[in-house]
């Protein structure tokens, strides 16, 4: 799985949530698209490469939903 792509389709979730006024209802959906639509294989390695260092390209407000939803998020391999 290729984390430049996983970054970009993060990001394009990012980019239909970032029109909602409420910064923390975005958040949520954020998570919440990326906890029911991603398999635990994507978000595995989407967090382990965050832990890296290599999502620079990730959106401020995705970083930040995915910061604030890890533990709900992380596959039980990185628990």
């Amino acid at each position: 799985m290729d984390i430049h792509n996983l970054v970009h389709m993060a990001n394009q979730i990012g980019e239909f949530f970032s029109a909602y006024p409420d910064r923390s209802e975005a958040m949520d959906g954020i998570a919440n698209h990326i906890r029911k639509f991603w398999e635990p294989r994507m978000r595995l390695k989407l967090f382990e490469s965050i832990d890296q260092g290599q999502t620079g390209e990730l959106s401020e407000l995705v970083a930040q939903s995915l910061a604030l939803h890890r533990a709900s998020l992380q596959p039980a391999a990185l628990r």
